[in-house]
């Protein structure tokens, strides 16, 4: 009789099996959209790391060669385009086709960066999907900075 219960307690039942498969086929069902949305966000992200990058590398340009450097922003044709002082083009940037760009002001689309670090300053709402960062550069101190609304 004992050697009986004890075959009987090795194993699980059909019933336990499904029971547990529907417990974590809910689970998944739940944790998958989050997931979605974390790898919309993060891609949100880096697309507003390049953008701002950008600006980062035109300023430490400027200051480096003594010249002006200017960031052009076209949200039609989604581009980046620095030049020099003497309005050579020195790279030009695609963005992502997600991105929605516009600028605080309009005259905004440009940036000037100084030899001496300085800016004209500029601001930028960057939205791809529900996902919105503002982009600001200090036309005092040169400084890119990025928050998310």
């Amino acid at each position: 009789m004992g050697q009986q219960s004890e075959i009987d307690s090795r194993g699980f039942t059909l019933l336990e099996l499904i029971l547990t498969l529907l417990v974590v086929a809910v689970a998944v069902g739940l944790v998958a959209p989050a997931i979605g949305r974390s790898t919309e966000a993060v891609r949100a992200r880096a697309e507003v790391a390049g953008f701002s990058a950008t600006f980062r590398h035109a300023r430490e340009q400027a200051i480096t060669t003594r010249q002006q450097y200017t960031v052009v922003v076209n949200p039609v044709s989604r581009l980046q385009t620095v030049m020099t002082g003497e309005d050579e083009v020195r790279w030009t940037r695609a963005l992502s086709a997600r991105l929605t760009i516009e600028a605080a002001t309009p005259g905004a689309l440009t940036v000037r960066f100084e030899p001496q670090g300085t800016s004209s300053g500029g601001e930028f709402r960057i939205s791809t999907g529900a996902v919105t960062y503002r982009v600001s550069v200090d036309p005092v101190t040169g400084r890119v900075r990025n928050h998310r609304e």
